[in-house]
């Protein structure tokens, strides 16, 4: 990889972008301090949430968001290859500092059509890069994701995990639990255990034992995450994702997204050379692909009370630097639609929003106290807002092929809301920072990497160079045989042999067994399907 070739074009799209690094402290840092304190940053992320998504929200609050007292600037989100880009893209770009192609999670693009991406080696296509959340393991720092959506999900994975698809549950889950954090919360039990769901593992193995023998904490309900004392703390909450925060009324077991922010903060901050945490709010972008405005007002305001328990941390700590942001747009929805076209002038805020507020349930939590016959269909469009059906009303509803998509432009038809797609959108996003050397101006999402690393004093680009080599280029060059053993296709093993010396490295984990005896490393090891990619230290460690 050209990391001097690499490094000057990035500094020219900083340059394109307007990107500001300021180096203000917060209003409570005291210019005669002498005590020098660690470094903390605290990344978070609302998936697929537009600016539109936001306004709305404000208005059903009925006051000013905790989060534009924040608003810095604003951040580009395209990927490698589309001006639209998806969530492990999005998220790999703000984790490692490099774009990167749909699907992909952690590794470099295979293909570039972007202007001002720069191409990749063809040798270096699909390579895993390094993460800030590594970067800062590094350092001795703690580190932290939390989520509200599988903890395997895309955002999460990104900064935790390296695959060439981000379906690939088994492999991030098996790379997470390796990977050494301190805090892991959110759904996605069933990735960390074999059985029937989907979701699986089909390798046999279970990582809830292998996490207990960690000496982790596993919690399985807000009771028992608020109560633990553990400063290493595996919260599963649900087998697939937490439900959404208005949902929450009959399932008080699960955390909130504040909940399990603050939590996290807390547990970290005891670490003496401080600490990294990701904290995304994930399912605001499965509402907005429903069209599902509830669902996307109710996960805007968790995350914004998430968001503000990062603050109050780092308004006491005064050496924290959060960074808030949406990925990228979604659905395309706006106040306003065609039948306001002409009428918009004198349409008041409550027309808008009163038909929202009769909601008490999401488009899927409404839907889940569903009779088969639709028998009580009433009571569940009720739950969604939608009131005092008339009778053409209420029999489109019983005879809808898509109810989904029925109940949701009614409710967007009383409310005047507009959609453009089911899908995501390549919008600029807004950019909400707190803290010193805090990010301004329009910024491109790969530049976020370069702040927080900045920040907390990580190179990524050196750490690429010592992560993520190439096994059989690496033992070969020191008179190794080498192979990648495939005999079993969901634990793929990178073997090599030098006359007395047999090396055998798994996927997924941080372990390497030199004859016989294990070795743990400090980074684990991945195999994207075309090479097995290993750290110097396994080589390091078989030449001793």
């Amino acid at each position: 990889m050209k990391t001097k070739v690499f490094i000057v074009v990035l500094a020219g799209i900083m340059a394109f972008s307007g990107f500001v690094f300021t180096k203000e402290e917060p209003e409570n840092v005291e210019a005669k301090a002498v005590v020098v304190k660690p470094t903390n940053v605290i990344m978070m992320i609302m998936d697929g949430t537009s600016i539109d998504t936001l306004t709305l929200s404000r208005w059903y609050k009925g006051e000013r968001l905790a989060l534009d007292a924040l608003a810095s600037g604003a951040v580009r989100t395209y990927s490698a290859e589309s001006a639209i880009s998806d969530s492990a893209p999005a998220a790999t770009a703000m984790a490692t500092g490099y774009k990167s192609n749909d699907k992909y999670v952690g590794v470099l693009p295979s293909i570039v059509t972007s202007p001002n991406v720069p191409k990749v080696d063809e040798h270096d296509k699909m390579k895993p890069i390094a993460n800030i959340l590594e970067g800062a393991k590094r350092l001795g720092k703690a580190t932290g994701i939390v989520a509200t959506s599988e903890i395997q999900h895309a955002t999460p994975a990104a900064f935790s995990s390296h695959t060439i698809h981000r379906e690939n549950y088994s492999d991030i889950a098996e790379q997470q639990v390796y990977q050494g954090m301190d805090v892991i919360l959110g759904g996605g039990k069933a990735s960390l255990l074999p059985g029937e769901h989907n979701r699986a593992r089909k390798d046999g193995e279970n990582l809830v034992k292998v996490i207990n023998d960690k000496g982790y904490d596993f919690v399985e309900n807000k009771e028992a995450l608020m109560s633990s004392k553990s400063n290493k703390i595996w919260g599963a909450f649900a087998y697939d994702s937490l439900p959404y925060h208005i949902d929450r009324v009959e399932k008080t077991k699960e955390p909130t997204l504040s909940d399990m922010t603050k939590k996290a903060i807390q547990v970290l901050s005891r670490d003496r050379d401080g600490f990294f945490l990701m904290v995304e709010g994930s399912k605001g972008d499965w509402a907005a692909h429903n069209n599902d405005p509830i669902g996307m007002i109710s996960e805007t305001l968790a995350f914004e009370a998430a968001v503000q328990e990062a603050v109050a941390f780092a308004k006491k700590d005064a050496h924290t630097l959060v960074v808030a942001v949406a990925d990228h747009g979604n659905s395309g929805i706006r106040m306003g639609n065609r039948d306001t076209s002409t009428s918009y002038p004198f349409t008041p805020v409550a027309d808008y929003i009163a038909p929202l507020r009769e909601a008490k349930r999401s488009l899927e939590g409404a839907l889940q106290d569903l009779n088969e016959n639709r028998s009580n269909i009433e009571f569940v469009a009720a739950q969604y807002g939608l009131t005092n059906l008339t009778v053409a009303e209420l029999n489109s509803l019983k005879k809808a092929t898509n109810l989904k998509k029925q109940m949701v432009q009614m409710l967007a038809q009383r409310a005047h809301l507009g959609f453009t797609t089911n899908g995501h959108t390549g919008e600029d996003v807004i950019l909400y920072s707190y803290g010193p050397g805090r990010p301004t101006g329009t910024i491109e999402n790969i530049d976020i990497a370069r702040v927080l690393s900045q920040y907390m004093g990580v190179s990524l680009d050196e750490l690429n160079e010592e992560m993520f080599m190439d096994a059989n280029a690496l033992f070969r060059g020191r008179g190794y045989v080498t192979e990648v053993d495939h005999s079993n296709p969901h634990n793929i093993v990178f073997k090599a042999t030098k006359e007395n010396i047999n090396i055998e490295i798994p996927q997924n984990k941080n372990v390497l067994s030199k004859n016989g005896q294990l070795h743990v490393l400090k980074d684990v090891s991945v195999y994207n399907g075309k090479g097995f990619y290993v750290s110097n230290e396994a080589l390091e460690v078989a030449e001793k």
